[in-house]
């Protein structure tokens, strides 16, 4: 699993999967890599969330990257199923944008403050 960057820490995995119910109901998810890479490109993205079982990974290679180089946190959770579930899908899904946590805005910050710090890259930056 070579998108994995690195270990989310279990409570912030639960805290993101619980984030992402909550922003279904009272704010915006983009669900899928095409909508998640959609919603990092405009920055519309406030927070990125990316199972780590995508077969094959290379689909979603590029995401961490791009998080990064927009200056958008991301995390993992363990499987497309969690994700999915938490999205109120009956499938799984590779990853999820919150590009508004709606009434979970305080555990968007929390979850944030949590995160390894990101650094991301100016355009022209090596």
């Amino acid at each position: 699993m070579s998108y994995v960057k690195f270990e989310t820490p279990e409570e912030v995995r639960k805290m993101a999967v619980e984030l992402i119910s909550v922003a279904k109901d009272t704010g915006k998810v983009r669900k899928g890599i095409n909508e998640a890479t959609k919603s990092i490109e405009r920055k519309a993205a406030k927070l990125v969330v990316i199972a780590e079982d995508i077969s094959p990974p290379e689909i979603a290679m590029h995401i961490p990257g791009l998080c990064e180089e927009m200056g958008i946190q991301y995390l993992y959770v363990k499987t497309k199923k969690e994700l999915g579930e938490a999205a109120g899908l009956k499938v799984g899904t590779s990853s999820i944008a919150v590009e508004n946590a709606g009434s979970g805005a305080e555990l968007l910050q929390d979850i944030v403050k949590r995160l390894p710090k990101q650094e991301g890259k100016k355009k022209g930056e090596k």
